[in-house]
């Protein structure tokens, strides 16, 4: 993450949890691509694991699981769900 994305998580994250999905989508696309990266390459996940995993940061996992579908961060089909697209850390 770039010195300006850090500021920008840190304003929308309390430790690991998201106190507000930001409305701007600009912010919203930093916020997205950061729980991205909670998603192994190559691994599908059924849709209770996918829950699961975003209520660790946040209550509303739903909007959380479409948005990252929306925004093309995850693809599904047939309940499965997988990484399509964020950033990949070495």
């Amino acid at each position: 993450m770039t010195a300006d994305e850090a500021v920008l998580l840190g304003r929308f994250f309390q430790g690991t949890r998201l106190v507000e999905i930001p409305s701007s989508r600009t912010k919203r696309l930093v916020v997205l691509e950061r729980l991205a990266l909670e998603f192994d390459l190559g691994r599908r996940y059924g849709e209770p694991e996918v829950n699961e995993l975003l209520r660790r940061f946040h209550d509303d996992h739903a909007t959380l699981r479409r948005t990252l579908v929306d925004e093309g961060f995850l693809d599904r089909s047939g309940g499965e769900y997988w990484r399509a697209g964020g950033r990949v850390v070495a």
